[in-house]
């Protein structure tokens, strides 16, 4: 028995063309399966919760959507028992797809889970925050500032325009927007709780388990997903300006060191601001926040690839 948890609105609605697609294949092939679609924030975990909370047998449950969906599947995972995951992406980002190099191909991705011949373990991220009452887990990254802004921007626009398809480029003018809107803030970054690094103009901090947030933003280039390891990125300048270089690189691919932009490797990591700034894990928001705790769970996800 294959259980598959669908958000039919990811992207515009491709999230549902593909569950036809391998909806289809399922039917043609005689496999048993259950579906479950989304219809609000917050189902995709609480049907990944109940699927798994004191189950003891192997289950594979498949995610068909974005990276929101896939991390609030991981999100609702009770690990009673041995569990496999399987993603079908089918979002506008889709960095986890591009981490993991998963097809684009529904149909594709459906084999892969149907006859799974490669598994990774990965690890995943838990972000605490609100005084550390608040904690969600995330797949990709989580972050505070400018880049958590366009997550939320992006996340106002799906709400008035249900069903809009947001791609890459719709990430980069929301991004162009809080680039001219954004203002820096002083704070400073605790590594494994012993390095205190500090400082004046941050523009944002991501916390990365994968390299890639933002649909193919190329923030934490050597991030290992197997590693038990944050790849903390702080992008910081006293010119606004002189971010533009630092993102187009990062949106290029370009794994040049640039200044004003610093890149940590730990376990976990605090982040302490002197005002409130907006705060996301993969791509959802968590509001504004000042202080943000992000740590890493090695090697807990059993993912097909």
């Amino acid at each position: 028995m294959y259980h598959f948890i669908i958000n039919p609105n990811a992207s515009g609605g491709k999230g549902l063309k593909a569950w036809r697609r391998a909806e289809k294949e399922l039917k043609r092939r005689g496999v048993e399966y259950r579906a479950f679609l989304t219809e609000k924030k917050g189902d995709a975990e609480r049907f990944a919760a109940e699927l798994t909370d004191g189950c003891r047998e192997p289950l594979t449950i498949a995610a068909v959507g974005g990276d929101g969906t896939v991390g609030e599947v991981a999100g609702g995972l009770a690990f009673s028992g041995p569990v496999t995951m399987g993603y079908i992406p089918a979002g506008s980002g889709n960095d986890l797809a591009r981490s993991l190099k998963l097809s684009k191909r529904p149909i594709k991705c459906l084999q892969k889970i149907l006859d799974p011949s490669a598994y990774k373990l990965l690890d995943y991220g838990v972000a605490s925050y609100g005084g550390q009452s608040e904690h969600r887990r995330f797949m990709v990254s989580a972050g505070i500032g400018m880049d958590a802004a366009v997550c939320h921007n992006i996340a106002a626009v799906r709400d008035k325009k249900k069903g809009i398809f947001l791609g890459k480029w719709n990430y980069l003018v929301l991004g162009i927007r809080q680039l001219i809107l954004a203002k820096p803030v002083k704070g400073y970054l605790l590594l494994d709780s012993m390095k205190r690094v500090e400082f004046n103009h941050i523009y944002f901090v991501s916390f990365h388990i994968h390299s890639y947030e933002g649909g193919g933003f190329l923030f934490a280039p050597g991030a290992d997903p197997g590693d038990g390891r944050l790849d903390v990125r702080v992008v910081h300048q006293d010119h606004k300006l002189r971010l533009i270089p630092i993102l187009l690189g990062a949106l290029l691919g370009s794994k040049k060191n640039y200044p004003g932009s610093r890149l940590y490797s730990c376990r976990e990591a605090e982040i302490h601001l002197e005002r409130e700034m907006p705060a996301h894990y993969d791509g959802e928001s968590c509001g504004r926040q000042k202080d943000l705790h992000v740590r890493c769970i090695s090697s807990k996800i059993r993912m097909i690839v």
